[in-house]
């Protein structure tokens, strides 16, 4: 309900714990577990953080594949889509583009998109245009921490997903990393 003061509009806005930390480790483990199960040793396998939240899942789960699993060699990169987006001549205010990290070809490589939260798609749509540029991967699967149902515009369905948040218009889905914002949780954030 809004409040008033001055003249001036303000929102009171609600937020809701969906994942704490430890079932955020704990989801990271099963996450790490299921790519295991489908790419063995990732000697044909290549992991994309998109720019800028999927990095820090994508760095964790080598992390967890390496250090606990034993995962000798991951091939690891940062795709950014700015200027791959169907939206970015939209907005008023001049985007920020983040760094493509790819030191490594894609050419029949199996890849792995990483993101935090698929939303409505539109940001694998683009990833999958600007992963073309490193050459012609053998197949494409997308591993998202969050997978928001009921908003997709563009029928693109992850192959790994952490948890599935049934989530409305006016509900915005958080997740804070420990590497970022000091703890790593998972807010529903209503306005």
């Amino acid at each position: 309900m809004p409040t008033f003061t001055n003249q001036t509009q303000h929102f009171i806005m609600s937020q809701k714990i969906l994942l704490t930390s430890k079932e955020v480790n704990i989801i990271l483990h099963r996450l790490a577990c299921q790519l295991i199960e489908k790419h063995l040793d990732f000697s044909d396998t290549i992991l994309v953080g998109i720019q800028p939240r999927g990095t820090f899942l994508a760095e964790r789960l080598k992390e967890i594949l390496q250090n606990e699993y034993h995962v000798k060699e991951i091939a690891l990169g940062y795709l950014d889509i700015t200027f791959f987006r169907d939206d970015f001549r939209r907005t008023e205010k001049p985007l920020e583009a983040n760094k493509t990290q790819i030191n490594f070809l894609v050419e029949n490589k199996k890849v792995i998109f990483i993101d935090d939260v698929l939303y409505t798609g539109r940001s694998i749509r683009s990833a999958l245009t600007a992963i073309q540029s490193f050459g012609r991967p053998a197949e494409i699967e997308l591993l998202v921490l969050i997978d928001r149902r009921f908003s997709r515009h563009l029928p693109i369905q992850p192959d790994y997903r952490g948890r599935q948040v049934d989530s409305i218009n006016n509900e915005k889905v958080k997740v804070s990393w420990k590497e970022q914002e000091g703890e790593d949780v998972v807010y529903l954030v209503t306005n």
